[in-house]
């Protein structure tokens, strides 16, 4: 079939799957140019035209379907000898391959999909389409979580033709409903009774029936009760329990009536107000199909007489063989009535007798329920009735331990005496064991509790710092991973990792060595390398660079803090004062004198030395520092007027041979342009409290800058 080309149109691709009754491959749709699924009968029905017609027409009613959970039937065909069903090619895994790999599943997710499957059956059932042949291998998940029921149909045209094959049985037998198994008319309930075994496959990852041979399972279905699937995950909830219980009913009647209404009893089994309800019970007093035990009849030895007795037989032959007078005739006749009468009333004696012990008395089963195990089994023996024992023990949230809940004869019903009564009474609540959450993130953990039957408000989270757990997953639990909890009371801490703890970095710059180590010892980080260079604009032992954190960032506490400190002026540095001569606007008046001067230290450019009032002329020191790319000047404003502005190279001042002005002699000097950079509209309007050193009219002054250099004026006539 690879590399064939079906209806001028379908190139067939590669073989994909395969049951009992077809292939299936996957083939490119030439004319649409898209993938496809075709299904192709298998050789072996090719020529039975019944099933081929009822193939063909299930096949064409299928087709009819249009559902988002129905695999689409595109087109039916045949080509010589095939038959072949173009379907919706769904890339994905079957739900058998699912279970295989990975189940129990979990239980919203169980629920997810019975529910798609389900609504795809509502779907058919409408349409008067029955499926027969509900399985995880015909139910498709797609990679985006689409559940798809294919065989819509088949399933159909098979059950009806091919179920009594000699030496074959088709179909599944392991999702049997037991009116399939009879072989009786099948409907709607029973695609419900299959969707049952598919929901309890998920859950618990085992098949309720197994058995030898097909005919041993079919027989389970009909005769044996399943266990039931909380005995083996007690993590699904009762609400989902009693979805299984009810659509698994051996009789059709005590069923789901239709799939919408299973439908919806799926829909709602996980709302928080359904997971803690009560089991499901049903009455199996009057189910035909359950298993009977009934006493084996022994035939009573009936005694010779006039129906079946030799010696009759062999009277008549000697009347018939010797006949003699009639007065010998008449005596032998008397003789055989007489003993017949004695064998007569000698077998009704025998039969009063054997009644008289056969009859017993029949009394009403007394109300049991409420009642200990010994209690009832006291009640019982007083109406001559009997307890089976061990009594069947099943947990019931409704009733104590070892108290009866269930009873095999309803109250008041008239049994024979010594009948057995069997009791079901309630043992103590199976806790499950909570489980390993610390893989989980603290959202995924939450829907697993939940999945549990914990509700929400039940759960609370305790974020704690980690260093080896991601942010948001969670560290542990309390009470711990493997512990018993009972999910409809517990209360759960999930520990959740905040990440790795971190602290705010501090201001460094500007701070001293132990100011800057204090602040870090203070958040609880560590200085670590200290590095020291020269710096124009930051003062000597002052950090001036810290890295590789810098203020706002944040860092694990512990973490090392790398600091810059600088060692003040580089050597290249000088510092320079230089004696500004100043005059009064006229004399003996006092005038406001403004020096602006601009240098190599950080914001160098038009830095306000003050502002001084004068009535006498005198010399004004301004302490300067120039750097080999960097000259100083200095700008005189009088009363808000420009004065005169004096530059200071570096060179000249290294050398001593800056050109010191004199004193004017002159009260008020003559303006000359105010430079265009340096604000000339406005004076301060407040002087500064710290006003420059003050000199004499020689200008001698002295000072030590913070490097140890010694500062130059004019005086010094060129010696450092």
């Amino acid at each position: 079939m690879i590399g064939h080309e079906l209806g001028g149109r379908y190139q067939v691709i590669e073989r994909i799957g395969g049951g009992g009754m077809a292939l299936v491959y996957r083939a490119h749709d030439i004319l649409l140019n898209r993938n496809v699924a075709i299904k192709v009968l298998r050789n072996q029905f090719v020529h039975d035209e019944e099933f081929i017609r009822r193939f063909r027409r299930e096949a064409q009613s299928a087709a009819s379907l249009s559902h988002p959970n129905v695999v689409s039937i595109y087109d039916v065909g045949q080509e010589d000898e095939i038959h072949y069903i173009v379907m919706e090619y769904v890339e994905g895994k079957n739900l058998n391959e699912i279970i295989k790999e990975r189940a129990p599943l979990q239980v919203d997710e169980s629920i997810r999909i019975a529910s798609q499957i389900c609504d795809a059956l509502d779907h058919a059932h409408q349409n008067q389409i029955i499926h027969r042949d509900i399985k995880p291998h015909n139910i498709l998940i797609g990679r985006n979580g689409r559940v798809k029921v294919t065989d819509f149909g088949i399933a159909r045209a098979v059950t009806s033709t091919t179920i009594t094959q000699t030496g074959s049985v088709v179909g599944s037998v392991h999702y049997f409903s037991p009116e399939h198994a009879k072989g009786v008319t099948t409907g709607e309930k029973s695609d419900l009774y299959s969707l049952g075994i598919v929901l309890y496959q998920m859950l618990t990852g085992v098949l309720p029936f197994l058995g030898e041979s097909p005919i041993s399972v079919a027989l389970k279905h009909l005769q044996e009760e399943f266990e039931e699937p909380r005995l083996l995950n007690p993590l699904i909830p009762q609400s989902v329990e009693n979805v299984i219980l009810r659509s698994m009913r051996k009789n059709p009647d005590e069923r789901y009536q239709s799939a919408k209404e299973m439908l919806h009893d799926l829909e709602t089994c996980l709302l928080p107000e359904r997971r803690s309800e009560a089991k499901a019970m049903f009455n199996d007093d009057d189910d035909e199909d359950r298993t009977r035990v009934i006493p084996a009849i022994k035939p009573l030895q009936r005694g010779l007489g006039s129906r079946g007795g030799g010696d009759d037989r062999g009277w008549r032959e000697e009347e018939a063989a010797s006949p003699g007078s009639g007065k010998a005739k008449r005596g032998r006749a008397v003789l055989w009535v007489s003993l017949t009468l004695i064998i007569l009333l000698a077998m009704g004696g025998v039969v009063w007798y054997v009644n008289a012990k056969l009859v017993v008395n029949e009394v009403a089963v007394p109300s049991l329920t409420s009642k200990s195990f010994e209690d009832a089994k006291t009640a019982l023996s007083e109406v001559g009735l009997i307890a089976e024992e061990p009594p069947l023990q099943v947990y019931n949230p409704n009733y104590d331990s070892n108290i009866v809940w269930k009873q095999s004869k309803n109250p008041n019903t008239m049994v024979k005496e010594g009948t057995h009564i069997t009791l079901t009474v309630s043992t103590a609540k199976v806790l499950p064991k909570l489980p390993e959450l610390s893989t989980k993130s603290y959202e995924d953990a939450v829907k697993t509790l939940i999945a549990a039957g914990v509700e929400q408000g039940r759960i609370s989270q305790d974020p704690r710092f980690s260093e080896d757990y991601p942010e948001g997953q969670v560290i542990s639990s309390e009470p711990a991973a493997g512990t018993e909890y009972d999910p409809e009371t517990a209360t759960i801490k999930l520990i959740v990792s905040q990440g790795k703890e971190t602290t705010p970095i501090p201001d460094l710059v500007g701070s001293t060595q132990q100011e800057a180590q204090a602040k870090l010892a203070e958040a609880g980080l560590v200085l670590g390398e200290i590095k020291e260079e020269s710096s124009f604009t930051v003062d000597k032992g002052k950090v001036m660079v810290q890295w590789p954190y810098e203020k706002g960032d944040t860092a694990s506490p512990g973490e090392k803090i790398n600091i810059t400190v600088s060692t003040g002026y580089p050597p290249e540095a000088l510092e320079y004062t230089f004696n500004v001569p100043v005059t009064p606007s006229s004399k003996g008046k006092k005038t406001k004198i403004r020096i602006i001067y601009a240098d190599a230290r950080k914001d160098g450019e038009n830095q306000e030395w003050g502002i001084r009032t004068i009535a006498k002329n005198q010399m004004l020191s301004v302490n300067l520092l120039l750097a080999p790319n960097k000259d100083g000047s200095i700008s005189v404003y009088q009363d808000g007027e420009f004065i005169a502005t004096y530059t200071i190279k570096y060179a000249d001042a290294k050398n001593g041979t800056v050109p010191q002005p004199e004193l004017p002699t002159e009260p008020t000097p003559v303006p000359t342009q105010a430079p265009t950079d340096v604000p000339v509209t406005s004076e301060p309007t407040i002087e500064p409290e710290i006003l420059p050193p003050s000199t004499d009219n020689s200008g001698n002054t002295g000072a030590v800058n913070q490097t140890g250099f010694v500062t130059t004026n004019a005086n010094d006539k060129g010696k450092k």
